[in-house]
């Protein structure tokens, strides 16, 4: 497993920054979430994928 990182930590690395990209492009694209249950779930996934925490985040 250690070796397998070692090896492709290059495309691992590259793998996080664009899921963390594309999160935070939908998250700055989607307007705050409204009282629906399951959007403001998905809202909040995506949130932390994007790392918008503390004042990062958008206004309810």
């Amino acid at each position: 497993m250690l070796d397998f990182i070692i090896v492709n930590i290059e495309g691992i690395f590259s793998v996080i920054t664009s899921v963390i990209a594309a999160a935070a492009a939908i998250a700055a694209l989607t307007p705050t979430p409204k009282d629906d249950a399951v959007l403001s779930a998905i809202r909040k996934v995506i949130d932390a994928l994007a790392l918008n925490i503390g004042n990062a985040k958008n206004k309810a």
